[in-house]
Order: C-alpha cells, then structure tokens, then sequence
C-alpha cells in the first residue's frame, strides 16, 4: 500500500469527514488504520487543528476482469 499525507485546510473538520473527502467512500477500520497510523492524533478531540497532517494508506486498486459485453437479442 501506497501512504499519502492529508492536510486539514478546513475547520472544525472530523477525521472521518477528512477521510471521505479524499476517497469518496466509507470503508469499515480506515479511521482506525489512521489513528493506529498517526499516534497522538486522538489527542486533538473530535475535531482536527487547522494544518494537521494525517497519513494515510492508500488501497491499490486491484483490477479485476474485464465485464462482458452485453448481447441484445433483437436488434
């Protein structure tokens, strides 16, 4: 896994709102992979500082098989 570093440019920002922000999706344990990631980042409370910088794993995307193409009947 690749790691990229987040920086909080936005108040009263949660953690997890950082993280949807950057990949669009809501994945069970990437809060706490970024906590487990990022020691003393708990510490701030709910909302993260103004210019904190959170790392980050970033998935790698995992091509899977090419989906077949459809078949109409009549055409």
């Amino acid at each position: 896994m690749a790691r990229e570093i987040l920086i909080v440019t936005d108040e009263w920002t949660p953690l997890d709102l950082l993280l949807f922000r950057r990949f669009r999706e809501e994945v069970p344990g990437r809060v706490e992979a970024a906590l487990d990631s990022n020691p003393g980042l708990s510490a701030s409370g709910v909302f993260l500082p103004l210019g904190a910088t959170v790392v980050v794993d970033v998935p790698v995307p995992v091509k899977g098989p090419t989906p077949a193409r459809a078949i109409r009947l009549w055409d």
